[in-house]
């Protein structure tokens, strides 16, 4: 409609749009964890892809197992008459962790700018349709739509849900910075704990259907079922105006030597600062390590310890009973590291708000290098419990690295375009996550071909492990703050806010945020915690094993 003068007025902002997402007087700030908590706790499902590889091996049957051998990897992309071999469906694993980290650097800009509703919707979308689509591939047994559909398009839902709520958050608690950005983000690192026990009671209860229906078919279901939970939140979003600030806080006093910086640093700048590289490589180099034990812990038990996890001697002689029980003993270590990784997330970036993110990762390298010397002398000398409580300890700080670096860079470089930084930051674990595990597989793999045996072929790759850690201790040791020469002026920090439309919203920032809690307050909490303590129960289950 035009005004008297003859000029368009602005047409009102739709659902998805930032300016609709300006919290209200009467909002309580502690509505956004559980929004932010619905998105992590889906695309962490990541992490508990391995059950589908071996179903996904053997969905056909009365194959011509001569004709298959030398299919070759194009004919094993295109084949409707061979089974996928396991190592032919675990890049897809790989595929989707590589396009997080892309698609968050991609995208971090436009997220800043387009709000986090819009970009979790998005990833909602993508995430839950390319599971769909990758279930599609599975019906029609094509291995190319399986890469396209979770790989590639849930890649990109799994790098815009990952950083959709990591401005919101900070923005939302400068006075905990580390434990909001570690509620949501643990979500991620317990996702395989609700999701992987969901798929397989899908996959059984499909199963009458046929194996390939039966995977097929919980790939779509789930797909579904997550585009609904992470719809969910990403209208539970909310953003706080500017200004805002919790009731009673004010911002402590610049102090010399600080690392928390009052002042922003743009996105195209902050990738020229020194900052920003060690911080890529200290969040690498920590990946890295942690990724080296969670792809050895399974094998790495079973190797070291045998028989003596279920009370008998070593591997030799078992019989086919007591494997198994070996095996079910090593599962039970999977379920405990997606508990401790999951768990460390909260805990480790609750503890930097106290003694800073510098302080937090210098423990992380410090302790995790004494934690990976020991584990061998640990091995040697047959001490499983100790063994198992050490993995446990350096998984912590494995998803205490992810959480806590969020809040790092907000100290760094301020919180304007945080999100955006944090997306680019997240290729680090791109390179880590594909890297990382071909690097030890390849390691151990040497030694084995060296007639090392198998009980003693993780000590060198640990200690590999131990000098990774040193770098990254030099590199975090080697941070301190950014100069004021790559700091935004306060034009520029204007201008930014006006492409966020933060220039034609009437915030609040005196009132919203300090509504009461409520029952809208206890049903979102309610709605996110009670799978989660879900997921709690089933990976404690499968560690009782263990015991």
């Amino acid at each position: 409609m035009a005004s008297a003068a003859g000029v368009s007025a602005p047409s009102a902002p739709g659902w998805l749009d930032r300016q609709a997402t300006v919290a209200r007087p009467g909002f309580n700030r502690w509505l956004v964890p559980p929004a932010a908590l619905a998105i992590h706790l889906c695309i962490g499902m990541a992490y508990g892809f391995s059950v589908f590889w071996l179903p996904m091996s053997r969905m056909l049957s009365n194959t011509d197992a001569a004709a298959c051998a030398n299919i070759g990897f194009f004919g094993m992309l295109f084949t409707r008459s061979c089974n996928w071999t396991v190592p032919m469906v675990t890049p897809t694993f790989e595929i989707f962790i590589a396009m997080l980290g892309v698609s968050a650097a991609l995208f971090g800009g436009w997220l800043e700018h387009a709000g986090p509703r819009k970009a979790a919707f998005i990833a909602a979308l993508c995430w839950g349709g390319g599971l769909v689509i990758g279930g599609f591939g599975v019906m029609v047994h094509q291995l190319w739509l399986l890469w396209l559909g979770c790989g590639v398009i849930g890649g990109v839902g799994q790098g815009l849900g990952y950083i959709s709520p990591v401005s919101t958050l900070i923005k939302w608690f400068p006075d905990r910075r580390g434990m909001a950005t570690g509620m949501a983000i643990m979500g991620y690192g317990g996702g395989a704990m609700i999701g992987a026990p969901i798929a397989v009671a899908l996959m059984k209860h499909f199963s009458a259907s046929g194996a390939t229906e039966a995977v097929a078919w919980t790939l779509m279901a789930m797909g579904v079922l997550y585009f609904l939970a992470m719809s969910a939140g990403a209208f539970g979003f909310r953003v706080a105006p500017t200004g805002w600030k919790p009731e009673g806080w004010t911002p402590p006093p610049k102090a010399a030597k600080s690392m928390i910086s009052h002042k922003d640093v743009h996105l195209n700048e902050a990738w020229k600062t020194p900052q920003f590289w060690l911080v890529w490589a200290v969040l690498c180099l920590n990946v890295t390590a942690g990724i080296g034990v969670i792809s050895m812990a399974s094998p790495m038990l079973q190797d070291i310890f045998g028989g003596r996890l279920i009370g008998g001697g070593g591997a030799a002689g078992l019989t086919a009973a007591q494997k198994a029980g070996v095996v079910a003993a090593a599962a039970g270590l999977v379920g405990l590291i997606s508990l401790f990784n999951s768990l460390g997330r909260f805990f480790w970036a609750s503890i930097s708000d106290h003694i800073g993110r510098k302080t937090t990762y210098s423990v992380f390298f410090i302790l995790g290098m004494g934690l990976y010397y020991v584990l061998p002398i640990l091995g040697h000398h047959g001490a499983a419990g100790l063994f198992v409580a050490t993995i446990c300890i350096i998984l912590t700080m494995y998803g205490g690295g992810f959480s806590t670096v969020p809040a790092y860079l907000a100290d760094l470089f301020g919180t304007q375009m945080v999100g955006a930084i944090h997306g680019r930051i997240l290729t680090a674990w791109s390179v880590a996550g594909i890297v990382g595990p071909a690097l030890i597989a390849q390691l151990r793999q040497q030694q084995i071909n060296a007639g090392v045996p198998h009980n003693l072929v993780y000590d060198g790759t640990l200690h590999i492990l131990v000098g990774m850690l040193l770098v990254g201790l030099v590199c975090n040791l080697l941070i301190f703050p950014v100069a004021d020469k790559h700091h935004m002026t306060d034009e520029e920090v204007l201008r930014e806010r006006s492409l966020q439309h933060e220039d034609v919203i009437k915030g609040d920032a005196e009132h919203a945020g300090h509504g009461k809690f409520g029952f809208n307050g206890v049903l979102a909490w309610v709605a996110v915690g009670i799978p989660f303590l879900i997921g709690v129960y089933f990976a404690l289950s499968k560690a009782s094993a263990l015991f």
